[in-house]
């Protein structure tokens, strides 16, 4: 099994953009849908009953739905994309935990602890001299090294953001709440937050090497 782990983005990655926007927003759809309509799913398929209420049932599907984005993911774009993979292992553990002891409280924490390892990860390997967010944003585009190192920070810090919001969101609200504010508050805060990079983006791309205008 293989992640990324070359700044240059493949060709899959060039060709295939919405592909990977689909795989890595799809799953998260599923869980806001799921959860809003748990009770209908269950009338329609008895067996999934057995995972407990709403909450469980959409968690069950959104375990579901990971492994088939990673699956895809593989076969179509030939690796696994690091975020997604870290993120999708960690839904599998929490998830699994939530539904057999029947407890909210670990899928709940997955937003948390995911955000924390990747504010953590980037912050640290910073700190020992990699600027880690190329291997993430590799197929968006090209920076140089000062870019990559003030975009590190500025998503570093970002992610340990969303971790202490994820928190005090669930502690605080409905587990309805907390579902849409997951999927509906916490995208649009992610986009407004990249698009106030592009500044620095623009300011320091590069052209890859081998792309020479003609």
């Amino acid at each position: 099994m293989t992640t990324e782990s070359d700044m240059t983005p493949s060709a899959a990655d060039r060709h295939h953009p919405m592909l990977k926007l689909a795989l890595e927003l799809g799953p998260l759809l599923i869980f806001f849908f799921a959860n809003l309509r748990g009770p209908w799913l269950v009338e329609q398929f008895p067996a999934l009953s057995e995972l407990g209420g709403p909450l469980f049932v959409a968690t069950g599907l959104f375990m579901a739905a990971t492994i088939v984005s990673l699956v895809v993911s593989k076969l179509v774009l030939g690796h696994l994309p690091i975020m997604p993979f870290v993120s999708g292992i960690v839904v599998l553990i929490f998830g699994s935990l939530s539904i057999y002891l029947q407890n909210e409280t670990f899928i709940k924490m997955k937003p948390t602890i995911v955000n924390t390892l990747f504010g953590v990860a980037l912050l640290g390997g910073l700190a020992l001299g990699r600027s880690l967010l190329g291997y993430v944003f590799n197929a968006a585009f090209q920076l140089d090294v000062e870019g990559w190192r003030k975009l590190t920070v500025r998503w570093g810090i970002f992610f340990l953001f969303l971790a202490v919001l994820n928190e005090a969101v669930w502690r605080n609200f409905s587990d309805d709440f907390w579902v849409t504010f997951k999927v509906w508050g916490t995208m649009p805060i992610t986009i407004i937050f990249t698009m106030a990079q592009m500044p620095l983006i623009m300011k320091h791309s590069i052209t890859p090497a081998g792309e020479t205008e003609k």
